[in-house]
């Protein structure tokens, strides 16, 4: 069922600002979203604090180039 009182500009006019409100939530998290992208991209695959790799033979930590 629909209204049979409907006046359109007077309805555009009260739903302007909570339109408005969604789009700015819809980019602000977009920018959100290629940021983490970016970071994640910078980030790589590469372990942020590596564990010490300890020789077999003589079980003394060996020396890497970190990275």
């Amino acid at each position: 069922m629909s209204s049979p009182k409907t006046d359109i500009q007077k309805q555009e006019r009260r739903h302007k600002g909570p339109l408005i409100g969604m789009v700015g939530v819809v980019l602000f998290a977009s920018v959100l979203l290629v940021g983490l992208i970016l970071w994640l991209g910078y980030q790589g695959n590469e372990p942020g604090n590596a564990a010490p790799e300890v020789d077999g033979r003589t079980g003394a930590e060996e020396q890497t180039d970190g990275g």
